[in-house]
């Protein structure tokens, strides 16, 4: 009997004892399915947006046949085009900064100006050049 009593004793002594932890709890990482059925978690501090620039393709870019484009700043990650982009379209067009490059509207076509070689531009005159921006197969525009 005395064995019991002082086994339950102990068993209640060691329950009020119980530490406590000070540590902050671990972020809750479940998985849950968005609106389209898959698997997504939600960023708990995503922070601001990233900002693109693309400041390095200031200035003119030569393409064939008397073809040009010159960037310039405009200010908040977008960009003033000029742009003669065949023998009967000159225009000038603002440009937003993306990942993928400067993007932009003519023609009601949403285009994006891509860093290439002259090889992707699809030029045969252009080819062999290593710093160009291409629009579009066959509309593309390099720095010698």
């Amino acid at each position: 009997m005395k064995l019991v009593l002082y086994a339950s004793l102990a068993a209640l002594s060691l329950a009020g004892c119980s530490q406590t932890s000070d540590a902050p709890e671990a972020p809750d990482t479940t998985v849950t399915p968005d609106a389209a059925g898959s698997a997504a978690t939600a960023a708990v501090d995503a922070g601001p947006p990233a900002v693109f620039t693309h400041d390095g393709w200031i200035g003119r870019w030569t393409g064939v046949e008397g073809m040009y484009l010159d960037i310039q700043p405009a200010g908040d990650g977008t960009y003033t085009l000029e742009m003669q982009s065949d023998l009967d379209t000159k225009g000038n067009y603002i440009g937003t900064s993306t990942a993928e490059g400067i993007s932009f509207e003519r023609g009601g076509e949403t285009l994006v100006l891509r860093p290439t070689d002259g090889a992707a531009t699809g030029l045969k005159w252009l080819d062999g050049k290593q710093d160009c921006l291409t629009v579009k197969p066959s509309e593309g525009y390099c720095r010698d």
